[in-house]
């Protein structure tokens, strides 16, 4: 029963898709506002039928249903609520249903909150195109991707999802904001198409779409900042990122909505860039479709990729036709793409904007290059390949550098034209804070020239910051300054946890130390000034697992710092065990506890421990990011300014306080 209900919610959502795409078109053709007002209709129903599919599959997980092969597949009898309750992503089916339901849940937003312009034919065109992302989507789930397939003859008991997302509560919170931000950039894309097919490629869709584009990078950046945390609590190798293929699939994204969320103040003050805003919109929902493929599809070696399945081939032809889509209309739109404004000088803000988006593209092509040259390499010569860490971190440095340094002036830099009296005034004293920041790093015992670097321009960005909000407290008062523009003061302080990210990264690249010692009961090992001994070892049997975790103190100048409990579980049908580190967080450092073997006859363990400094501000950093996109969310008391050709300036004066950045 529950399969037959969850196949006839996906033909309802199938349906409903098909009749809005139809409606609209029709609607369009004919210029009839009745059939536009009735086609945004069908997003609703869209909405409803996801909403009753993923229903229907959570019955299916908390009643244990195993008639239906996907609960068969990724629950069992023991599996804990959360973990039954997260089955629904677990694997390839079910994130697709998730997929559906926050894809029409955009829609529906997006229908309702320009319920009055439902007449309006950009806004119809919008809705059609996110339909038709839909249709697709839903024709995945009925046809090669259905969550509902049902078994000759129900197991007893299910196989329960991968150990490995069964391990930590993350697994609630990460893949869900992942798909959030994933699929919210569904909205930009559609009002782009709309844009180009209409004529209208001003900049009135990007007004339209901007609180939709900062909601969804806002989640993206959440998710991988989780990611990177379930990564260095779950999987015990005491790092956090390894340019693992399935981590550049979603940084992909990330990296162009970046760009293209800096690239859209240029166009909406200047009226500029806009070929280069459409193409970043269509590209970034393009990666979010190679993200599937990459995740989804089985075709990567990864500790991320869960899900082998033959749906890689529709995948690809999917991102094929968006992709000759995207191009084909903006080569059409070519002549009319052209913007009024231009380039004043090559010191402006516009300027550093552009060599901003530069560097962001440079570095998407970078983390794609090494990502997908292994695939290419098999496909044609059927050799495999790798592309490991050294090759991201020389190539990648150095444009994090180059962008650090232009995260930190292009704020202060004026619109078209600047002199130096200007650049004096404005970055003199957050020019000697890096300063400053380089020779107490040194002092510290840096040595690594990009480490240096980051560390000064940490200051210097914060030195900049801090100039701004200073600004706003002499001018208005600062809470009257950040009402003004809210916009301007949350994009500082995303700048600021970004900032946080940079320090984190920079130190724990450089000065972890990690090392494995082997230790009886009541034996201790000295680490980097902290005092390690094993006090004994413990063994849980449960119906989902069976835990040997080993107790640990840790000591450091003859100060317990507290007992620790690293461990090992191995679960049913699953021989490998699976680590589970502890951790001593602290805001200076961390040390990392590992059980890397359990105890032998002799009663001897092998721990392993890393002592990583920073790591707490890169989860701080991340929280201060989400902050700044909350902030720069909330309505503003000013309209920022839309694009008016200008004559060039020789200089502009000292920009007044809450104008968009």
């Amino acid at each position: 029963m529950k399969a037959s209900l969850g196949v006839l919610a996906l033909a309802l959502g199938t349906s409903a898709t098909v009749l809005g795409v139809g409606t609209l078109a029709l609607g369009l053709y004919r210029r009839d506002e009745r059939l536009l007002r009735a086609g945004r209709r069908y997003v609703f129903l869209v909405l409803a039928a996801a909403v009753l599919a993923v229903g229907v599959m959570e019955w299916a997980l908390l009643s244990h249903d195993f008639s239906i092969e996907y609960v068969a597949e990724n629950n069992a009898r023991a599996t804990p609520l959360l973990f039954t309750i997260t089955g629904l992503w677990a694997a390839l089916e079910g994130s697709i249903l998730l997929w559906g339901l926050i894809l029409g849940g955009y829609l529906a937003v997006m229908a309702y909150k320009f319920r009055d312009r439902a007449t309006d034919p950009l806004v119809a065109w919008a809705t059609l195109t996110g339909l038709v992302v839909a249709l697709f989507f839903f024709g995945l789930m009925l046809g090669p991707a259905n969550p509902f397939k049902t078994l000759g003859t129900a197991p007893l008991d299910g196989r329960g999802p991968n150990p490995l997302l069964q391990n930590h509560p993350l697994m609630a919170f990460h893949p869900p904001m992942l798909y959030l931000g994933y699929v919210g950039f569904t909205v930009p894309f559609s009002f782009a198409i709309a844009s180009l097919v209409t004529g209208r490629f001003g900049e009135g869709w990007l007004a339209d779409t901007r609180r939709a584009t900062l909601v969804a990078w806002g989640f993206l950046t959440t998710g991988i900042i989780l990611g990177a945390w379930w990564s260095y609590e779950v999987l015990g190798w005491g790092g956090y990122w390894a340019w693992d293929p399935v981590e550049n699939a979603s940084l992909l994204p990330w990296l162009t909505a970046t760009a293209f969320i800096h690239s859209v103040i240029v166009q909406e003050r200047r009226g500029m860039l806009r070929v280069w805003n459409l193409s970043l919109v269509i590209a970034t929902f393009c990666l979010t479709i190679l993200g599937t493929f990459l995740t989804r599809s089985g075709v990567l070696n990864s500790v991320h990729s869960f899900t082998e399945s033959t749906i890689g081939p529709v995948l690809l032809g999917f991102l094929g036709f968006v992709a000759a889509v995207g191009i084909g209309l903006i080569a059409w739109r070519g002549d009319r793409l052209r913007a009024p404004g231009r380039i004043d000088s090559p010191v402006s803000r516009e300027s550093a904007f552009l060599a901003n988006n530069l560097l962001f593209a440079g570095l998407a092509f970078v983390v794609l290059l090494g990502t997908v040259y292994p695939l290419l390499a098999e496909a044609i010569q059927g050799r495999e390949l790798s592309v490991g860490e050294p090759y991201f971190d020389r190539m990648t440095t150095p444009i994090g550098i180059a962008l650090l340094f232009l995260m930190a002036a292009a704020p202060a830099l004026p619109w078209r034209a600047t002199s130096g009296e200007v650049l004096r005034r404005r970055l003199l004293v957050p020019a000697w804070a890096g300063a400053l920041a380089m020779l107490v790093a040194v002092a510290l015992g840096a040595r690594e020239l990009a480490q240096v670097l980051t560390f000064g321009l940490a200051a210097f960005a914060v030195g900049g910051i801090v100039r701004q909000f200073w600004l706003g407290q002499r001018s208005l008062g600062l809470v009257r300054a950040v009402r003004g523009n809210p916009r301007l003061y949350g994009g500082l302080v995303v700048h600021v946890g970004v900032v946080l990210v940079a320090l984190a990264i920079a130190s724990s690249s450089v000065y972890t130390t990690r090392r494995e010692v082997r230790l009886t009961r009541g034996q201790s090992a000295e680490v980097r000034g902290y005092e390690v001994t094993y006090l004994g070892s413990r063994t849980e049997r449960g119906d989902q697992k069976t835990t040997v975790s080993a107790r640990i103190r840790v000591e450091r100048g003859g100060d317990d710092l507290g007992t620790y409990a690293p461990a090992i579980s191995t679960f049913p049908g699953t021989p490998q065990g699976i680590g589970t580190p502890s951790v001593r967080t602290g805001l200076r450092e961390d040390v990392y506890l590992t059980l890397i073997s359990s105890p032998n006859r002799q009663g001897r363990v092998t721990i392993g421990v890393a002592v990583n400094p920073m790591i707490l501000w890169l989860w701080v950093g991340g929280g201060v990011m989400a902050i700044g996109t909350l902030l720069a969310l909330t309505p503003g008391s000013r309209r920022p300014r839309i694009a008016r050709p200008a004559p060039a300036a020789v200089e502009e004066p000292v920009e007044p306080v809450g104008a968009p950045v």
